[in-house]
């Protein structure tokens, strides 16, 4: 006889019965065991897929992220089409530049003769200097010359106005004047052949096809020394056409002929630079950069 709380827990009294459903001996903790194992394959199975698939992700994003210069947030259905684009660039084609123009001759043509005729700047300009002693001017260049009379005129007028120039000592005065006014001197610039032949008729001396001149009621600028300068003076040529304005122009104003004070001084610009310096150093302005004059011992 078995107790209430025996009776409870017996086992059934059918022996057979009892036996078929009973498992063998230790097969109940071996079946927990296999099926806590069934049951665990599964569950790891499908964190090593997560765990792979998270990674392939992870990487395929970074090639898109590299690949798409850095800027996330692409989509991803984009991200072959951006790969195709940065890899493989279409070619772009570059004309072929056009050939440089060579360029314009800029040296002037310095003809041995002219035809003789003469065209006079138009324009005009202020009076320059403080002098009462007023030179007005006028410019002419023989026709047919790559020379502009205006432009030469502008150059001219710069040279007189200069502070190292004959303004300078407060006596004298210039002023460009156009055509059909009247002047007291004529500046000409004209070619070899045509200022040996001025030169000859205003004063009667041979200039040889070489040199400049100050002849009554003007100056004749012989082309080629406007033009290519002077052997002996190493300068620009705009100096060197300072040099022969002021020369001239001093004739003009009642100065002789000087020639060099002494060795390694500046020489006068009264003096024939173009003859040789005679040790002095060649100079265009009738000042130097101190405001002293300029001179030497005359030439008989």
């Amino acid at each position: 006889m078995y107790s209430a709380r025996e009776r409870e827990s017996a086992p059934p009294t059918d022996g057979a019965a009892s036996h078929r459903n009973r498992p063998p001996k230790g097969s109940r903790r071996r079946g927990r065991h296999q099926s806590s194992r069934r049951r665990s394959g599964p569950r790891r199975l499908g964190r090593r897929s997560l765990i792979l698939a998270l990674a392939a992700a992870g990487l395929f994003g970074s090639a898109a992220f590299f690949v798409n210069g850095g800027q996330s947030g692409a989509p991803s259905g984009s991200a072959p089409a951006r790969i195709a684009k940065h890899v493989t660039p279409s070619p772009r084609h570059t004309p072929t530049p056009s050939p440089t123009p060579p360029p314009t001759p800029t040296e002037i043509d310095v003809p041995p003769t002219g035809s003789g005729a003469f065209v006079t700047a138009r324009a005009g300009g202020a009076k320059v200097g403080r002098g009462a002693h007023l030179i007005r001017y006028a410019v002419q260049v023989e026709s047919g010359l790559d020379v502009s009379p205006g432009q030469a005129a502008e150059e001219i007028a710069g040279i007189l106005a200069a502070p190292r120039g004959w303004t300078h000592s407060g006596n004298n005065s210039f002023r460009l004047v156009g055509t059909g006014e009247p002047y007291d001197l004529m500046i000409k610039i004209a070619t070899p052949g045509t200022a040996d032949a001025l030169c000859w008729a205003g004063i009667h001396q041979s200039t040889h096809g070489e040199y400049n001149c100050e002849i009554p009621g003007g100056v004749v600028v012989n082309l080629k020394r406007w033009v290519r300068g002077s052997p002996t003076f190493d300068g620009p040529i705009h100096e060197y056409r300072a040099l022969i304005i002021n020369h001239e122009m001093g004739h003009a104003l009642g100065l002789t002929h000087m020639t060099c004070g002494g060795p390694g001084q500046l020489a006068p610009v009264m003096m024939q630079q173009i003859k040789g310096l005679h040790g002095c150093v060649a100079n265009a302005w009738p000042y130097d950069r101190n405001g002293r004059y300029v001179s030497g011992p005359h030439v008989p």
